[in-house]
């Protein structure tokens, strides 16, 4: 039989051997965790850079709708230089300012009516829609008198720089042998506009007095021929 004191120093040779198999087993385990630590730190570091390039093709964006912005300021300037187009590529209307308007006697001898031919040429720098009817007043002496437009079917069309375009207007010829109603001017407003120009009637000096149901003064749409209205 083995003694007693080789029995104790089997066990603290037994005891030795597993208290440092648990201090390896705990070193390991410390290690894993610290591990644990770097890789979760390292997750909030890569998740900012993406969000930072993220922001940077954002603005990479805004920087390009800048250059959009611009491409259509070049347009705005190409329509500025004369080209008479928008942004989208639509011709503008026809502005009063950019308009010679001057009206002339159309009536042919023989004429149950009398025709007054208005012309409108343009001197814009730039090419422009027209369509529909042009307002048209004239003066009188029993105060203005606005014309009625016609039945003709009123169609769109560009009137490009230096060209012109005519309307007519018609009424009716004073036969009755009274002094009628004196006509002193004309005032014509192109369509779509609000301002007028003011020209001296060049048509026959008076109008027959009417009973007032309607006006007799009649007007043709942009286009129209000045004689026949």
């Amino acid at each position: 039989m083995r003694s007693n004191t080789t029995v104790r120093a089997t066990r603290r040779r037994t005891l030795r051997v597993a208290a440092a198999a648990l201090g390896v087993a705990a070193g390991l385990s410390l290690t894993a965790c610290n591990g644990d630590d770097v890789t979760g730190q390292g997750d909030p570091s890569s998740a900012s850079s993406a969000s930072s390039s993220s922001g940077g093709s954002g603005s990479g964006g805004s920087d390009q709708g800048g250059g959009q912005d611009s491409a259509g300021s070049s347009g705005g300037q190409g329509t500025a230089a004369g080209t008479g187009s928008d942004e989208n590529g639509r011709i503008g209307k026809c502005r009063t300012d950019e308009l010679d308007i001057t009206a002339m006697d159309s009536t042919i001898g023989g004429d149950t009516e009398g025709t007054v031919a208005v012309t409108l040429e343009n001197g814009g720098g730039r090419d422009c829609a027209l369509s529909g009817f042009a307002g048209v007043d004239l003066k009188t002496s029993e105060g203005a008198l606005s014309a009625q437009r016609s039945g003709q079917p009123a169609e769109r069309m560009i009137l490009k720089d230096g060209e012109s375009v005519s309307f007519g207007i018609n009424y009716p010829m004073n036969d009755s042998g009274g002094s009628g109603v004196g006509v002193t001017g004309l005032v014509v407003t192109p369509p779509g506009e609000t301002k007028s120009v003011s020209l001296e009637w060049p048509g026959a000096e008076t109008l027959p007095v009417t009973d007032g149901a309607g006006s007799p003064v009649k007007v043709g749409p942009i286009g129209s021929a000045g004689q026949g209205g």
